[in-house]
This record gives C-alpha cells, sequence and structure tokens, in this order.
C-alpha cells in the first residue's frame, strides 16, 4: 500500500488556518480592536462591552482566533485576557500579502 500523495504545502495548510480565522465579521471586527490594542492585551469582559455581540459568541469566536494562532490568551482565574499573538500576525500579513501580489 503507498502512502497518501500530499498534495498541500505545510505553509498552504498555515494560509488556509489564518484566512477561516478572517471568515467571520466578528472575527475581523475582534482581530481589529485587539490590532489596534496591540501594545496591550484585553479582557474578554472588557472586549463584550465594546463588541456588539453576546459573550457566549465572543467566547467562541476568540476561541477560534487562538486555535488559528492569531491571538493568544492568558488564564488569570477568573479572567481571561487576550492579545495578538505578534508572531503569528507578522507571518500571516506576510502570507496574504505574498499570495495576493501574485
Amino acid at each position: 500500500m503507498t502512502p497518501a500523495k500530499k498534495y498541500y504545502t505545510e505553509s498552504q495548510k498555515k494560509m488556509a488556518r489564518y484566512a477561516k480565522a478572517l471568515a467571520h465579521p466578528a472575527r475581523v471586527f475582534i482581530l481589529g480592536f485587539l490590532a489596534d490594542n496591540i501594545d496591550k492585551c484585553c479582557y474578554s469582559g472588557d472586549m463584550a462591552e465594546d463588541i456588539p455581540i453576546a459573550r457566549s459568541t465572543l467566547s467562541e469566536h476568540l476561541k477560534e482566533l487562538k486555535k488559528s494562532g492569531l491571538i493568544q490568551g492568558e488564564i488569570n482565574p477568573p479572567y481571561i485576557k487576550y492579545c495578538i499573538n505578534k508572531e503569528n500576525w507578522e507571518e500571516a500579513r506576510g502570507m496574504l500579502d505574498g499570495f495576493f501580489r501574485k
């Protein structure tokens, strides 16, 4: 039995993960909010006051963004604070910029 052929590169998979994170307007809004506060982290409770969605919905979007690697969270019970993962943010910017320049 031969191994399955790999069709997608790791770079393509990573770019798709970043793009998926950007595929909902609430997540784009959240990323913009965090990017505007890039030098500090924000507590999810504070974000809930500024973002026009339910806290449970905000939590799900934050979970997806964290899964993509674009944000990181720090748990300080009972609070969680989030901020942009600067390394992955720059990587995503470069990948998407390079893709759209083709």
